[in-house]
């Protein structure tokens, strides 16, 4: 992606001053989530369950079972022991691989119908499950994590209020590309999430910075003086950072999905 000068007439806004997720308002943007991720669902035709998407081992079924599995895991304590002990034992490699694996394998007998009915019934239980997550817990609980970032430890309330939403986010992104949908965004929701995403990437890469990103997800920030002045979709921004296209200079710097 290149970078260019911006033609954007917005002041752009201090990166530090992107507010800090609070728990409540993360809970409120999980649910609203995972009922998009539901609406898009239901508009598929039955041929575009079996389209490739980025992710080169998915289908566009495979991605929505991981989603599935994934709620499940979020929803019962039981189900996350479940698959965490299935991928402890076959994982040859990244632990969050086997992890994702055993989430598809042990849902690839279900139908798309059978699927996104999953995902109605579940999504409600995994966001009560994680907004009734003890503070402490959240706080307390770290998790030692796959390459790039296998030097950090996340804590349970960064997954709860942050990851768990952003990998919903990011594969319906996904779904959309893999389908050619256009991909309903809002500032509120979407924006909301993107300018934590913006937040986490200043944190990592520290450097001076003006970003425009475009699009109803989109905002202009900016960090010192000088440094590389970008501007690009907002969803193009997340697919870049996520690893999912080639980023140069700042664009380059890895964000969690």
């Amino acid at each position: 992606m290149t970078a260019t000068m911006s033609t954007g007439t917005t002041a752009p806004a201090d990166v530090a001053a992107i507010p800090a997720l609070g728990h409540a308002e993360a809970m409120g943007l999980a649910g609203t989530e995972f009922a998009r991720m539901v609406d898009l669902l239901r508009t598929l035709r039955t041929d575009e369950w079996a389209m490739d998407t980025v992710c080169t081992l998915w289908n566009v079924q495979s991605m929505v079972a991981h989603v599935v599995g994934m709620a499940e895991a979020q929803a019962s304590f039981r189900q996350f022991l479940h698959d965490f002990g299935v991928a402890r034992k076959r994982s040859g490699g990244a632990m969050i691989d086997a992890l994702n694996a055993c989430q598809v394998r042990d849902r690839a007998e279900l139908t798309p119908n059978e699927l996104v009915e999953r995902l109605v019934a579940v999504a409600p239980k995994a966001v009560r499950a994680r907004r009734r997550t003890p503070a402490l817990m959240r706080k307390a609980v770290h998790f030692k994590q796959d390459p790039p970032f296998g030097t950090e430890r996340w804590s349970y309330g960064f997954l709860v209020d942050t990851i768990f939403t952003r990998d919903t986010w990011m594969h319906r992104t996904d779904i959309c590309r893999a389908t050619g949908r256009d991909m309903t965004t809002t500032q509120q929701h979407d924006g909301r999430i993107v300018a934590g995403v913006v937040a986490e990437w200043a944190r990592r890469h520290d450097r001076p910075f003006t970003l425009t990103l475009t699009g109803a997800a989109g905002g202009t920030w900016r960090a010192g003086d000088g440094g590389e002045v970008i501007e690009l979709d907002a969803l193009e921004f997340c697919w870049t950072v996520s690893g999912r296209a080639h980023g140069e200079g700042l664009l380059a710097t890895p964000v969690p999905f």
